[in-house]
């Protein structure tokens, strides 16, 4: 039996282990904390860098102190011109793991691209994107190419295939999307992968009475495709992240971990925006969260900005 004096005294001694156990070890304490990496990078954030000097951007990154990677398109093509098993050697070299791979979903129009706009911020931002893709290869996607992509996966040892974006903006492009889903989620469990899909904020406006993140989510199996919630555009599109997490729990394995500036809703260095980011991490162990990723799109100064989210982010988990 646990006497009055024995609670206290008991008491005492874990309030002082708070101050004797580094930040690390007291936030393992705690059961929300059981997501497995540390701070990950979307490597999109670093723009060109990662063309002009994949290398030596890498470095850079690793030195910052980022842990888990995941890659995006780029000017020279999926994997920024290496094989799958090359830019995976290169980061495990630099003690880092590269966990998914963005890539996307079908072709877009320019058109299908502008509808993605909220505000002006949003129609520049995309407009630069649209210019930039005009330039590049044609790249790998999962409606003409879904067993290929889940292949180079598997070769690169990454644990996550995820759709970047699709067209939703009307029913004939919501249903096409949960028929590429299915494939890529079936495609990638043979290939020992999970797939994953990438939210905008488009995904939560009405299409034809459904909304295109409802309506995905509930005609796709729960194992074969899950989600990466940008926690950002969610509540852009005035989601609360935490609510999604509590409509489909452990759904979410991969965060964007992007903030945005009070005034213009745009991206901005984690930290330096209005998200709580504290209630949502409080939150992950609802959601599955495996893995996060900082994230911010057109980033002016990459490496500075990274470098600041990196630092606000481990004050808000410990680390």
């Amino acid at each position: 039996m646990t006497t009055r004096r024995k609670f206290i005294r008991q008491s005492g001694a874990v309030a002082l282990t708070g101050f004797l156990l580094p930040a690390s070890r007291w936030a393992s304490l705690f059961p929300e904390r059981n997501y497995a990496g540390g701070i990950g990078l979307q490597l999109y954030t670093l723009g060109d860098l990662m063309t002009t000097d994949t290398k030596g951007t890498l470095e850079k990154v690793a030195a910052i102190g980022y842990k888990e990677l995941e890659s995006a398109g780029s000017q020279k093509g999926n994997f920024y011109g290496f094989k799958p098993k090359e830019l995976s050697a290169m980061i495990k070299d630099l003690g880092m793991t590269w966990r998914s791979a963005h890539v996307g979903g079908a072709p877009f129009t320019t058109d299908q691209m502008m509808r993605m706009a909220k505000t002006a911020e949003d129609s520049a931002r995309i407009q630069k994107m649209a210019e930039r893709f005009k330039n590049m290869p044609k790249s790998l996607n999962l409606k003409d190419n879904y067993q290929e992509l889940a292949d180079m996966a598997a070769e690169g040892g990454i644990g996550y295939l995820v759709c970047s974006s699709i067209p939703v903006h009307t029913m004939d492009e919501i249903k096409t999307a949960v028929e590429v889903f299915t494939k890529s989620g079936e495609a990638c469990k043979k290939a020992g992968v999970q797939f994953a899909y990438h939210n905008h904020t488009t995904e939560f406006d009405m299409v034809e009475g459904h909304r295109p993140f409802d309506y995905i989510l509930g005609n796709t199996d729960k194992d074969l495709v899950k989600m990466e919630l940008d926690l950002a555009w969610a509540t852009k599109a005035n989601q609360d992240p935490v609510e999604l997490f509590k409509m489909h729990p452990q759904r979410f394995p991969l965060w964007h971990v992007k903030d945005l500036d009070k005034e213009k809703k745009s991206p901005t260095e984690v930290g330096a925006g209005f998200i709580d980011f504290k209630r949502i991490f409080a939150n992950a162990g609802e959601s599955g969260m495996k893995y996060f990723f900082v994230e911010q799109d057109q980033a002016p100064h990459p490496l500075e900005d990274i470098t600041n989210s990196y630092k606000y982010l481990k004050t808000v988990i410990g680390v």
